[in-house]
């Protein structure tokens, strides 16, 4: 095992953010325990989705081409890793469950609890493509788990699709690290463009949601003036 401090990767020249403290403390725990390490910072980026992947995995590929493990090791780590926080989540919204998610639902505002019945309907038709497609989707890696719990969805399929969908995204990212090396940090321009995309969609998609239900909340209001009149 090569003896590179975490300090040379190219995050901690420019000093004082989060991400370089993350991508140092990253570097430095594969270095110590090897690509096991890899595994457990992405099941911990699984159950926290603001910490990026896009900076975690190129790091298993940087400590990789440095000898500190192989690139099928981490590879296979970070995959593994993936798949044991995502059945953290999944064990979580199937505790949930739909019944639970209805109560929650009914108590609050412009939620109704045939949201969780449709939703779950939706699941039932497309949940194998959206376990597969949305671990390649920031934010919808982590909390596509949940519903897949809630919905009840076989476990051996949930975790067939959930390996099959990280593997894909992590080798993007783990090969780019790998391939750059000390440069990695060009991928960061381009996930984070990404990544704004898909959190420009959410937030447009939740202004339409509540667009839409308070509209119907007033014309409910209006409505019994209207009877009455």
């Amino acid at each position: 095992m090569t003896d590179l401090p975490a300090a040379t990767t190219p995050a901690a020249a420019d000093g004082g953010s989060w991400l370089t403290d993350l991508a140092d403390w990253t570097v430095s725990l594969m270095e110590i325990i090897g690509p096991i390490g890899a595994g457990a910072a992405i099941a911990l980026e699984n159950l926290f989705p603001p910490l990026p992947s896009e900076v975690v995995l190129p790091m298993a590929g940087l400590t990789a081409s440095r000898g500190s493990f192989t690139l099928v090791e981490a590879l296979l780590w970070t995959t593994i890793g993936s798949v044991v926080g995502a059945y953290i989540l999944y064990g979580l919204g199937w505790w949930l469950g739909a019944s639970r998610l209805r109560r929650i639902a009914g108590w609050m505002p412009l939620m109704k609890a045939e949201d969780v019945d449709r939703s779950i309907a939706w699941f039932d038709k497309h949940g194998a493509a959206a376990v597969f497609f949305g671990r390649m989707i920031p934010l919808f890696r982590s909390l596509i788990s949940i519903p897949a719990g809630v919905a009840r969805m076989a476990w051996w399929k949930f975790g067939l699709l959930t390996f099959a969908g990280s593997l894909v995204w992590n080798s993007i990212f783990v090969l780019a690290g790998f391939l750059l090396g000390e440069n990695w940090h060009v991928i960061e321009t381009y996930a984070d463009t990404f990544q704004y995309i898909v959190i420009g969609a959410v937030v447009l998609a939740i202004g339409w949601f509540v667009t839409v239900r308070v509209r119907a909340l007033l014309r409910a209001r209006r409505r019994p003036q209207t009877d009455g009149a």
